[in-house]
């Protein structure tokens, strides 16, 4: 039997146990669907690395150690990768914006990459965690504000709430960003077998768990409750685990943001691909990227 073939069985298995769940026992459900919600999944996209190993560091956190690396001086770039995800699949953007005359920082999140768990234990995160980090990473690079955050999917919803609660940055360029956590309970549902009965209390017990309604992560909400820096956001038409209408949605939220789509590079790929690295480094750096942006189609939102 191959693992792909073993992976169907289970997942059918945990399929009819969530509609079993659903029926006869909900309460039961949610407290397992809340343990699925917040363990991190396998990494998924390539592992190789584009760039060089930079100067490595560690920033503690909650009484664990924040992994990443640094290359290059200058005003600082962050990198922030997304759920699931390690600091090495953003680093197609360090050689250009190395070159631009900036340091590029980027970190692994609480229980991915090379990071230790956080609170949650390991193999298990939030977005709060995601957040806590990066802040402690900027904190701990020096006073100066972020001159930009570069962030993949949840990672930049995380970044928009480091932001919300006071993180100095200057840019911020989202890829493949989710606007609203909350729909998200219900394609998780979907995907695992389960309705309403559970979904309602597993949304209770998320915002139990993190201590704040997931409306607070809601990203066009929050352009409304802060001073926005300006923003960038690169997302792909056939983007499927982060739909393009979230970018949208935060384009038409954020008051100096514009919206950039692709078209056949999805949640990942999206990451390395040349147009894309030079149209997020040329936004860093305030001014056009310098190698062709083909592909690209902006849109003014």
């Amino acid at each position: 039997m191959t693992s792909r073939q073993l992976a169907a069985i289970q997942k059918s298995t945990i399929v009819r146990s969530f509609s079993l769940l659903e029926r006869v026992a909900p309460a039961a459900g949610a407290r397992w669907a809340e343990t699925l919600w917040f363990t991190v999944p396998p990494a998924r996209g390539r592992r190789d690395r584009q760039a060089d190993p930079g100067r490595p560091f560690q920033v503690p956190l909650h009484g664990r150690a924040v992994a990443g690396e640094a290359w290059g001086e200058g005003p600082a770039v962050y990198l922030v990768h997304g759920w699931g995800g390690w600091r090495w699949q953003l680093d197609g953007f360090v050689a250009p914006l190395v070159g631009a005359g900036y340091q590029v920082v980027a970190f692994d999140a609480p229980s991915h990459g090379g990071s230790d768990p956080g609170p949650e234990g390991p193999g298990r995160s939030t977005i709060l965690e995601f957040a806590d980090a990066l802040a402690a990473v900027v904190a701990a690079n020096g006073p100066a504000p972020a001159h930009a955050v570069v962030a993949h999917s949840l990672g930049a919803t995380a970044a928009a709430f480091a932001i919300r609660r006071g993180l100095a940055v200057e840019r911020a360029a989202f890829v493949a960003p989710m606007a609203d956590p909350l729909p998200y309970t219900r394609t998780f549902a979907g995907r695992l077998g389960f309705g309403e009965r559970v979904r309602t209390r597993l949304v209770d017990r998320i915002e139990r768990r993190v201590g704040l309604p997931l409306s607070a992560f809601d990203v066009p909400a929050m352009a409304g409750q802060m001073a926005t820096p300006p923003l960038l956001l690169v997302h792909d038409r056939q983007d499927g685990e982060t739909g393009w209408s979230d970018g949208a949605a935060i384009a038409r939220s954020w008051p100096d943001a514009r919206l950039v789509t692709t078209s056949g590079l999805g949640h990942y790929r999206i990451l390395r691909a040349p147009a894309v690295v030079a149209e997020v480094a040329g936004f860093v750096a305030a001014a056009p990227a310098t190698t062709e942006s083909a592909g690209l189609a902006r849109d003014r939102t």
